[in-house]
């Protein structure tokens, strides 16, 4: 039986080149001609995904699969298959001259790269973006027949390529995968000092932050016509001023308008003297304003106006610095996150391509960019030694759980948020760099996902370079973490009943 296949595949092969040599010709001919010489090397389907890519959302992860799926497609098919099974092409006899290409690909016929190249991409995009496959779906038939109808390859060339290409894309479906939907965002109500034209609020501006014009306190006065406004200068210690601020008299509400550093000074002031906290959208990325509900300054004036707040948890950092013979200890407040290691390199690469890219493809080019060159840290933590490449810890549960957490639906949950990608395991750089291609990371071996309430970290030799909400503090000798359950309370609008 096995002696009879190669007789009956060449059978079926010249059955259907002879069928398409009696079609007449005619400017098909032309325009089979163009679309196969138009999908060399890749080069139609890398046009197509730049074009998708512009679109935001599934259709850049379409595009980003399809060409994964076409990659990986074209490597089996001309680093594998094609050097297995030699193949001679049609012969110019086999079809009208006008129609035949010329000059022929030299590479072995068995099997057809553009076929398997065309149903990689199609299929890989269309599991994305279904819609986007069924569009691509003519072209890559297009592009699968056109090597027939041009004479580089038999049918069955063509038939074994675009199963290959199938193939692949159901292989690299696993990678990139489609992210589960984010919980529903839930907050504690609670009822506080209502501010009506900023009444008894007092509101801290610091003039290094983010998003800070000439213009800035008077816009905030303009809202807020009976608040207190100090700025905070270059030369002034921003937490003496917020404290100074916190227990001027007559003050029943914190404001502050600036970084994330800032806010989370702010917040231990508001703890301290047990005050309600307004965030403003003072900062260049304004993490709490966002999650707190108060992303613009009409959404936090109305919940000043009526009162409407919430409760949130607060991590309290202790940091140990100094020489061993002159130890000094901080005390911090934690809003958002900490890291430790090549994290806020990879924040800041990535917030630059953010605008651009768009924000999943920007967190894989940046963490490329970040952990080709890179090195992992040697630290011990809760007392387990470890090498790491990141090591990341958020105020509550942040989504998605991968290198590149964005929300953070519950601000009480009473826990940290700590990840920790390690270099531990052998080939970690490479791993590493294939987790990110794949979009595996939160899958990976080198990935660990964990909650905690309490957290100590020391470096393994020296001392270590620790960032808390973005501010950066070298010669580090030891940090601990800790949750301070609903000791915050923050204006936030209450959704509409």
């Amino acid at each position: 039986m096995l002696s009879k296949a190669p007789g009956r595949l060449e059978k079926f092969d010249r059955s259907l080149v002879r069928a398409v040599s009696r079609l007449p010709g005619g400017s098909h001919d032309e325009f089979f001609r163009q679309l196969s010489a138009a999908a060399n090397n890749g080069k139609l389907w890398l046009g197509i995904a730049g074009i998708v890519a512009i679109f935001p959302g599934k259709f850049r992860r379409a595009a980003l699969h399809g060409v994964i799926a076409q990659a990986v497609a074209s490597g089996v098919t001309n680093l594998g298959f094609k050097r297995l099974l030699p193949r001679a092409r049609p012969l110019p006899e086999h079809l009208p001259a006008f129609r035949f290409v010329d000059p022929q690909p030299t590479s072995s016929s068995m099997p057809s790269g553009h076929s398997a190249s065309a149903v990689a991409f199609a299929l890989g995009a269309g599991l994305v973006r279904p819609a986007l496959g069924a569009a691509l779906a003519p072209v890559a038939a297009g592009v699968a027949y056109s090597r027939v109808h041009t004479g580089a390859h038999w049918p069955s060339d063509v038939l074994f390529g675009s199963a290959i290409g199938a193939g692949a894309a159901l292989v690299t479906r696993k990678w990139w995968p489609v992210r589960p939907p984010f919980p529903e965002t839930s907050r504690t109500a609670v009822k506080t000092s209502t501010l009506t034209e900023g009444q008894g609020l007092s509101i801290a501006v610091n003039t290094l932050g983010g998003s800070y014009a000439a213009e800035t306190a008077d816009a905030l006065q303009k809202v807020f016509p009976k608040a207190h406004i100090k700025e905070i200068g270059q030369d002034e210690d921003v937490a003496a001023e917020i404290a100074a601020v916190a227990t001027r008299p007559g003050t029943a509400a914190l404001g502050v308008w600036g970084g994330d550093g800032t806010v989370g000074t702010a917040a231990g002031a508001a703890v301290e003297h047990s005050l309600p906290l307004l965030v403003l959208p003072g900062g260049t990325l304004n993490h709490f304003a966002r999650d707190a509900g108060t992303p613009t300054l009409a959404a936090a004036v109305d919940a000043a106006s009526r009162g409407e707040a919430a409760r949130a948890d607060i991590g309290h950092v202790t940091v140990e610095r100094g020489l061993p013979g002159s130890p000094e200890t901080l005390e911090l407040s934690m809003l958002n996150t900490a890291s430790i290691g090549l994290y806020p390199n990879l924040v800041r690469r990535r917030e630059l391509l953010q605008p651009a890219l768009g924000k999943p493809l920007a967190g894989v080019v940046a963490m490329f960019r970040t952990f080709a060159a890179g090195t992992p840290t040697t630290l011990i933590v809760d007392g387990v030694r470890h090498k790491l490449w990141i090591l990341y810890i958020g105020r509550g549960h942040y989504y998605p759980r991968d290198h590149a957490p964005l929300v953070r639906p519950v601000l009480d949950d009473g826990v940290f948020d700590l990840r920790m990608i390690t270099a531990d395991e052998s080939f970690a750089r490479l791993r590493l760099l294939w987790s990110v291609l794949t979009g595996t990371v939160a899958t990976s071996r080198i990935t660990h996902l964990t909650e905690a309430s309490r957290i100590r970290v020391e470096p393994g030799d020296t001392t270590m370079v620790v960032a808390v909400d973005g501010e950066v503090m070298p010669g580090v000798r030891a940090v601990e973490f800790s949750v301070k359950p609903g000791a915050l309370t923050y204006y936030s609008p209450l959704p509409e009943r």
